[in-house]
């Protein structure tokens, strides 16, 4: 396992949970909003982890630490993920896995070895939206389609989240999206924030609040339970 960072500690990124979060570096899409551009651009070799050097965190944690998310990047992009997960959960933490959905047979595999506790899936936009939001031309919307009916079959708790980014996403496509993911227990709707380090921001802001409730309205005629993400 590639790893980019460490967050120490984190009340938010794992609900319920005091956890750390952990960087997967490498990511197969190149969404112009991503604030992660170092991680997906493959960063320097000194800002890197060994795995011995966080297994050896998280040996010093046991007891402070409940829980580990893993974030990118793209953590199913690694083919030894299965692994790294699998030995988290085997010195007693609880597993929180970050994706975007492209490799639906791998997290299939995943998931039904039972080592992971909860999942949030970005879903990007309305398929026929999907390749300009990703950066990524003819990409393929069936892997993304494969990954929601794993989820929705799978038993194990899970989060679909639209990160909102004008002119990318208008308020009728959270209406479309919803749709996408019709049944899905929780949908978080998280406006764009620049964060500096963005792939490609020219052009990018955050949607107007609202336009924001409007989306939010929009999402909530097909999932009444969506949110947007920090409000109650």
């Amino acid at each position: 396992m590639i790893i980019g960072g460490l967050q120490k500690l984190t009340l938010l990124d794992f609900p319920g949970t005091v956890a750390c979060t952990v960087f997967t570096v490498g990511c197969n899409l190149r969404c112009p909003f991503c604030h992660n551009s170092a991680l997906v651009m493959n960063p320097p070799e000194n800002d890197r982890l060994s795995e011995d050097e966080f297994f050896a965190f998280l040996k010093k944690r046991r007891g402070i630490l409940d829980g580990v998310a893993i974030t990118g990047g793209e953590p199913l992009l690694h083919a030894d993920i299965g692994e790294f997960i699998a030995k988290i959960k085997s010195m007693g933490f609880k597993v929180k896995l970050d994706t975007n959905g492209t490799f639906p047979d791998r997290l299939e595999k995943i998931l039904a070895e039972g080592n992971v506790d909860f999942v949030a899936m970005d879903i990007k936009n309305t398929f026929d939206k999907y390749a300009e939001t990703v950066g990524v031309p003819d990409f393929d919307t069936s892997l993304v389609a494969g990954s929601i009916r794993v989820l929705r079959e799978s038993g194990v708790a899970h989060e679909f989240r639209t990160t909102v980014v004008s002119p990318l996403h208008v308020a009728e496509d959270l209406g479309t999206i919803a749709k996408q993911i019709e049944g899905a227990d929780s949908y978080f709707l998280q406006n764009f924030v620049d964060s500096g380090s963005l792939i490609c921001g020219d052009g990018l802001s955050e949607m107007s609040k609202d336009e924001l409730e409007k989306a939010l309205e929009n999402a909530k005629q097909i999932i009444p339970q969506a949110k947007i993400r920090g409000e109650s």
